[in-house]
């Protein structure tokens, strides 16, 4: 990316290290994940390391340091999915794309990520195809969810 890109976004922000959050949301945003020279460009604008850039995206789930899939495929593995089968809907995710959590298909069709908690306990286990929330999944439903997409 040009330097004017950088400076559209880091645009309203001062440079302190307290923004390095919402910096990294409009990197994020931009690129769809954060990349190396994001973490780069972001240490140099705010003064800090590229290691201090580094571990404070790699402690939040939300940011991704590989490109999404045009089909993201989020696993709950909250506590009340995870009683309810969300472990075994991760690991046929996992199985039928034949990649990890975190990772993108080589065809780069799909992604699929295990998050912490959807937020939707009650009809456990979900799933979220994109932005769809689906709920009281199943392993055989949800492969036929995934064999519908694009």
């Amino acid at each position: 990316m040009t330097d004017d890109g950088y400076r559209e976004i880091f645009a309203g922000f001062r440079g302190a290290r307290s923004e390095l959050i919402p910096i990294l949301v409009r990197v994020q945003e931009r690129f769809g994940c954060v990349t190396p020279e994001a973490v780069r460009r972001t240490a140099d604008f705010l003064r800090i390391s590229e290691n201090q850039v580094f571990e404070v995206a790699s402690f939040y789930p939300r940011f991704r340091f590989s490109e999404p899939g045009r089909r993201t495929i989020k696993v709950c593995m909250g506590t009340a999915c995870h009683v309810k089968g969300g472990r075994l809907l991760g690991d046929a995710v996992g199985w039928r794309l034949g990649i990890s959590p975190g990772q993108r298909t080589p065809d780069g069709r799909f992604d699929f990520q295990r998050v912490n908690c959807l937020g939707c306990c009650a009809i456990g286990p979900v799933v979220q195809v994109n932005d769809r929330t689906l709920g009281r999944m199943m392993v055989t439903r949800l492969m036929k969810i995934m064999d519908e997409q694009d």
